[in-house]
C-alpha cells in the first residue's frame, strides 16, 4: 500500500464540486481501495474528509507477465538485461519504467533539443527532481541509460558579482568567501581602486566549493569584457587544505582558457596578520588533504614554508582574518 493525500484525490477530478469530490472518495472507501489515514485529521469542511489515505496497490503481477512486457513492450532503447534477471526490482520501478518508455515511444523528437536536468525530469516522471534528487538516476543506470542520453544540461548557480570597472585588461578577483566579498566590494565603492597594492576590476563571489561548478558556464554567461583573455584572473580563499583543493580544483576546469592564480599578496597579508594572532583556529578533520602543489608553486620558498607549518599543525588561518582596514 502506498500513501496518498487527499488532495492528489481531488486533482483527479478539478472540476467536480466538493459534493461531488466526497461522493467519489466515499466510493473508493466502500469499494476497499482507499483506506484512511485517522492520525492524519480531516478537512474541516461538511461533510469531512481525512486529509489522508492508504491506497490498495495493484495486485503483482506474475513473473511470466513481467517478463513478456519487458520483451515485448518497452522500445529498443531502454536495456531489459537488468530487470530480467531482476523481477522483483522491475515490480517495484514499473511504473517509472513505464513512464520513460512511454516518452520514448511518443515523445523521441523532443529530444533533439536539449534541457535542463529538472525540464527533462519533469516532462518525463511529472517530477522535477526524480533525476538529481530521487530514483531517477538509478532507474537510468538499470535501463542501461544516463542523463547525457536524455540531451540533459546541468545548471550552476549563477556568479555573483561586481564590475568596478568594464576596461580590458583588468584583474577579476575570485573570492572563496561571501564576508571578504563584501568587505572588498565595499572598499571598492568607497573610492578605492587597488586592494594589496593590485588594481582591481572585478569581483567574483565563488561561494565556497559552488564556484568549482559555476565556472566552466563563465565563458558563455559572464558580460564579454570579462571573457577577454587579457584579462588576469585571481582566486584568493581561506588558507587551509579545503580553500586550497577549491582552487586546485577549479583551475582543472579551465582547459583552453586562462587559469586563475592564487592572489599572492593576499595570502602573504594573511600570514604577517596571523604572526601576531594569539590562536589560530583548528582545522576541520572531515577537509580532503590530498593537494597536487600546485598551489604552492606560485609563492616563494620561505612563504611556503610558513604555509606548510600552519597546516601541519592542524591549523587555518579564514578569509576573515583580514578587513576593510587590511586592504590599502
Amino acid at each position: 500500500m502506498r500513501r496518498i493525500s487527499l488532495e492528489t484525490l481531488m486533482s483527479r477530478h478539478p472540476d467536480y464540486a466538493y459534493t461531488q469530490q466526497y461522493e467519489y472518495v466515499m466510493c473508493l472507501l466502500k469499494k476497499g481501495k482507499l483506506k484512511p489515514v485517522k492520525s492524519a485529521g480531516t478537512n474541516g469542511r461538511t461533510p469531512a474528509l481525512c486529509l489522508s489515505y492508504w491506497v490498495q496497490e495493484e495486485e503483482d503481477k506474475s513473473q511470466k507477465e513481467l517478463e513478456e512486457e519487458l520483451q515485448f513492450q518497452l522500445v529498443p532503447r531502454i536495456s531489459i538485461a537488468y530487470y530480467l534477471s531482476h523481477l522483483g526490482e522491475y515490480q517495484k520501478d514499473r511504473p517509472w519504467v513505464r513512464m520513460l518508455n512511454e516518452y520514448l515511444k511518443s515523445n523521441q523528437e523532443l529530444l533533439k533539443h536539449p534541457e535542463s536536468m529538472n525540464e527533462r525530469s519533469f516532462e518525463i516522471w511529472n517530477r522535477e527532481k526524480f533525476l538529481t534528487r530521487e530514483q531517477g538516476a538509478k532507474i537510468l543506470k538499470r535501463c542501461g541509460m544516463e542523463p547525457k542520453d536524455l540531451n540533459t544540461y546541468e545548471t550552476a548557480e549563477p556568479l555573483a558579482y561586481y564590475s568596478h570597472t568594464r576596461q580590458v585588461p583588468q584583474n577579476i578577483l575570485i573570492l572563496e568567501n561571501k564576508d571578504t566579498f563584501f568587505s572588498m566590494r565595499r572598499y571598492l565603492l568607497d573610492g578605492n581602486i587597488k586592494i594589496f597594492g593590485i588594481e582591481i576590476g572585478t569581483l567574483i563571489y565563488g561561494g565556497g566549493k559552488r564556484i568549482v561548478k559555476s565556472f566552466p558556464e563563465f565563458g558563455s554567461s559572464a558580460e564579454p569584457y570579462m571573457q577577454s583573455e587579457k584579462n588576469n584572473i585571481l582566486y584568493f580563499g581561506d588558507l587551509d587544505y579545503e580553500g586550497i583543493g577549491i582552487y586546485e580544483s577549479l583551475i582543472q576546469q579551465c582547459q583552453g582558457r586562462r587559469k586563475p592564480i592564487p592572489f599572492q599578496e593576499a595570502y602573504e597579508r594573511m600570514l604577517r596578520k596571523a604572526a601576531s594572532a594569539k590562536e589560530l583556529p583548528k582545522t576541520k578533520e572531515q577537509q580532503n588533504r590530498n593537494l597536487t602543489g600546485v598551489f604552492f608553486s606560485h609563492f616563494s620558498s620561505d612563504i611556503v614554508v610558513q604555509m606548510q607549518k600552519i597546516l601541519e599543525k592542524n591549523q587555518y588561518i579564514p578569509q576573515e582574518i583580514l578587513n576593510l582596514l587590511d586592504f590599502g
